[in-house]
């Protein structure tokens, strides 16, 4: 994949936990999915290149992944108390932590929630060559305390529609400058408009596929260490995971589109590995 980079260094049904506000006690049932407790500030189209940092605890399902505590290399999306989706490419083992709840990563006073793994599940059909199902599934050692601060994000449901031009917001402590690879201690946020493939193939040609979705190209842009971290569309107040961060320019370039994994295209799948672990 010389002309780009790869982000490194389900139904879960909204019956199962609704979609209501989540309340502030510490408990793992109850929940809705994609309502925030505390309300995130969205201007524009700010960066994650140079940078907009997010309101702290807004996006409660955002799980960092470390290679050891404090070491940070990919995000996740908190999508049930036991399991979190990211990206294959990211290659989480069981020895890493997933650490829930942080938003400053040099604070020392935050309630962040550290979690062992117990098992990392690869979409059958990943292909690390063309970026294709770029998906994984990571089982917790123990559940996800829900609260203000940590609650999942939901899946789309089949009445959901999200087209080219709809505005979506991706988080993560990637690279705010890829010259200078400077890191953020803040988690970083940016709103991105939808691209339709067959515009997204201007740019990148048949590398596209229907199981990626396209969006940036418009002064934005996720970076290295993003992967993993969650493409979030909200629609009637709930906010809906669509996509994890992939791949994109080499350089971060906020004028060429980045790529995230479809979740729609694997929910099925996703559904069957919860049943049957």
């Amino acid at each position: 994949m010389t002309l780009f980079w790869l982000l490194t260094c389900v139904a879960i049904t909204r019956a199962a936990y609704g979609c209501g506000v989540p309340a502030i006690k510490p408990v793992t049932s109850g929940f809705g999915c994609g309502v925030p407790a505390i309300k995130p500030f969205i201007s524009g189209h700010a960066r994650i290149v140079n940078g907009q940092n997010a309101v702290s605890g807004s996006w409660p399902w955002q799980v960092s992944l470390q290679y050891h505590l404090g070491i940070h290399f990919c995000g996740g999306s908190l999508i049930n108390p036991n399991w979190i989706i990211t990206a294959a490419h990211c290659d989480v083992r069981t020895f890493h932590v997933a650490v829930l709840g942080m938003y400053d990563r040099a604070s020392k006073s935050e309630a962040r929630q550290v979690k062992k793994i117990s098992k990392v599940i690869k979409h059958p059909l990943f292909d690390n060559k063309t970026g294709a199902h770029d998906v994984l599934l990571v089982k917790l050692s123990t559940p996800a305390v829900y609260n203000d601060r940590v609650s999942p994000v939901c899946l789309k449901a089949s009445s959901d529609d999200f087209s080219a031009g709809f505005k979506c917001v991706t988080s993560g402590w990637g690279k705010i400058n890829a010259t200078t690879k400077q890191f953020p201690r803040k988690l970083q946020q940016v709103s991105l408009p939808l691209i339709s493939n067959r515009e997204c193939q201007k740019s990148w040609g048949g590398n596209i596929s229907s199981t990626m979705i396209c969006a940036g190209a418009a002064g934005a842009s996720s970076c290295q260490s993003d992967s993993g971290g969650p493409l979030v569309c909200q629609k009637n107040g709930i906010w809906t995971l669509l996509g994890i961060v992939s791949w994109g320019h080499l350089n971060c370039s906020t004028s060429f589109p980045a790529l995230y994994a479809s979740v729609p295209q694997v929910q099925t799948w996703v559904t069957q590995i919860i049943a049957s672990n």
